[in-house]
């Protein structure tokens, strides 16, 4: 790792942790019902959504209402979608003529949306109509990403209320999380993104005379290339602010359509992290303690740091297979050096490594390199942060509220140690609040290995896989666990797009969304109901650098006892066999 690596990986955290206290304290406002006057220029389409949906925001809702109201919510949009996949070869925006999506595949991809894993089996510029790119899954990309801050929104105000009954109301919640968060964002960075030439257009794909001699899949040599086109920008940018991670086009943030240049790929890699990070914050300043908030920012960051540096260093590092050979891996001024199979040469390797581990730390799953390119040790990186339960920094809501889960499980033990009944936010921690806890941090795990065990012993499985021994494990266990933890990001070597994948991903993905947000909302309204314990000489500090520690403790070591039996299988035998040809 050299020093233009460090400065890279500097800067990136810099910027990022700096726009965490205007963002956080922003945020805060509008989950308690205070617009910014900065933001009141939007007031009139929030009114307006309201007369249209029927909703009285100040009704509040118990935790059933609200959760009921999610899930009618997010099924709704899940049929809207399948429906638009499967039709939209009779509907209009679509100048390509894309034929409808099988069945399988639109089931797999109309969860993914919902559920904000964004998951794709597909290719986006040869499957997907203009229509089901914008109406589909861009809304849902708005609309999924709300759901999550709306889940974080009420879990907080159960730790701030006391004897209540409600937690909220869901579509206020939903609708003040799309008009003053994700709209305004996403418009700001769409236009910067269009300014670098990422395209944003209703035109027909462009044709264009061949320069050099090629032939096509038949070995005939075609007149003129076809050029993807399309309004990608508008997709992009929530993609990135709303860690939904879907792309227009099959290769992603790779694609020189959707992140041409190095400042267009500085902007979406600080927007992976950019909301998740500053509802920590927001999270402080709501609970009446801000460095509560600051306890959780540091506890995710602590854990973030060494996996970024050991994914940059591996990818740097090269491969020992070629320095037996002689090849010359060092960075110079005439190449980047290290191991740059499977990246874009105007990004190099720390920004993609970079990436890669943002993108799967945030729960986003975009990608400017591939992952399966990666060395054994590189690919470990966004694969274990994935199986962290994507806490740190996590999907925007989803993230903090599961590093939330983590923390009720660490005050928890602590009280156990001391023998006094664990408090948290003078909440009194109490078996079911400890049940719900548990079954949020057990299930994607349990979604993850369980689906990675029937893929790899059926035949079905093993078709997809493309390369033999470990990495053809690796990429089975990364798809799961990506699915589970509603990430999205692959290994691109499995070949998922078939009925089998389709239908067993997608039951990861509704599951490892629904049944950890159900408890979180339970956790909710069950602490909303308690009365407030004072502060006593017994009280354990949650803002201290003790439990800061603690808490990484924890979130460490059930990653570790959950999967290091499968990454032992997977990329660790991978890179020791790695090593073995190198020497």
């Amino acid at each position: 790792m050299n020093a233009d690596d460090l400065l890279q990986c500097a800067v990136y955290l810099a910027v990022f942790l700096a726009c965490v206290k205007p963002l956080g304290a922003y945020m805060a406002e509008i989950y308690e019902g205070r617009v910014p006057r900065s933001a009141r220029l939007l007031s009139p389409l929030e009114r307006g959504l309201y007369r249209l949906c029927g909703v009285d925001p100040v009704e509040e809702m118990s935790w059933q209402g609200y959760a009921a109201a999610k899930l009618l919510f997010n099924a709704a949009g899940l049929f809207a979608l399948y429906a638009l996949q499967r039709l939209q070869h009779r509907l209009p925006l679509n100048p390509m003529k894309m034929a409808a999506v099988s069945p399988d595949s639109s089931f797999n991809t109309a969860i993914s949306f919902a559920t904000n894993t964004n998951w794709q089996g597909y290719g986006g510029e040869t499957t997907m109509s203009y229509l089901t790119q914008m109406l589909g899954l861009t809304v849902q990309n708005f609309v999924s990403a709300a759901g999550g801050m709306a889940v974080m929104a009420a879990l907080i105000r159960g730790f701030v209320r006391r004897q209540s009954a409600t937690i909220g109301n869901f579509w206020a919640d939903m609708i003040r999380g799309v008009v003053y968060i994700l709209l305004p964002l996403s418009a700001v960075l769409a236009v910067l993104l269009v300014s670098q030439g990422v395209v944003q257009t209703l035109r027909p794909y462009a044709a264009a005379s061949m320069i050099e001699i090629a032939k096509d899949s038949r070995g005939q040599p075609p007149a003129e290339q076809t050029i993807a086109l399309g309004p990608a920008a508008s997709q992009i940018a929530i993609k990135q602010l709303g860690t939904n991670g879907g792309g227009f086009f099959n290769a992603n943030s790779a694609h020189p359509f959707e992140n041409p240049t190095p400042l267009s790929n500085f902007l979406e890699m600080e927007s992976l992290v950019l909301i998740a990070a500053a509802l920590c914050f927001t999270f402080g300043k709501m609970a009446g303690d801000v460095r509560q908030g600051w306890a959780l920012l540091a506890a995710m960051t602590i854990i973030f740091i060494p996996l970024l540096w050991l994914g940059v260093a591996s990818e740097q590092g090269g491969n020992p297979a070629f320095a037996a050979l002689g090849v010359d891996q060092r960075a110079a001024p005439e190449q980047a050096g290290g191991n740059m199979e499977g990246k874009e040469t105007r990004f190099g390797i720390a920004s993609s490594a970079i990436w890669a581990a943002a993108t799967t730390a945030a729960s986003n799953g975009s990608v400017n390199a591939m992952h399966d390119s990666f060395t054994p040790l590189g690919g470990l990186v966004p694969m274990a942060l994935i199986e962290l339960s994507e806490v740190v920094y996590g999907g925007v809501g989803s993230g903090l509220y599961g590093m939330i889960l983590y923390a009720v499980v660490a005050v928890f033990l602590a009280g156990l140690m001391v023998g006094r009944t664990p408090e948290y936010l003078g909440k009194k921690i109490e078996s079911f609040e400890m049940k719900m806890a548990s079954i949020g941090i057990l299930v994607s795990p349990a979604c993850a290995l369980l689906g990675t065990a029937v893929a790899a012993a059926c035949a079905a499985g093993r078709a997809g896989v493309s390369n033999p021994g470990p990495h053809g494990f690796s990429e089975i266990l990364y798809a799961f666990s990506s699915c589970a933890n509603n990430n999205g990001s692959a290994f691109a070597g499995l070949s998922a797009d078939t009925p089998f994948y389709n239908a067993l991903l997608g039951l990861a993905m509704f599951f490892g969304r629904y049944w950890i947000a159900l408890p979180v909302l339970a956790m909710a309204g069950s602490l909303a109901r308690k009365k407030s314990v004072p502060e006593s000489a017994g009280t354990l500090p949650t803002h201290t650098p003790l439990f800061v520690f603690f808490l990484v403790g924890i979130v460490v070591m059930v990653g570790a006892l959950t999967f290091f039996p499968a990454l032992a299988l997977g990329p660790i035998a991978e890179h020791l066999m790695m090593a073995g040809r190198g020497s």
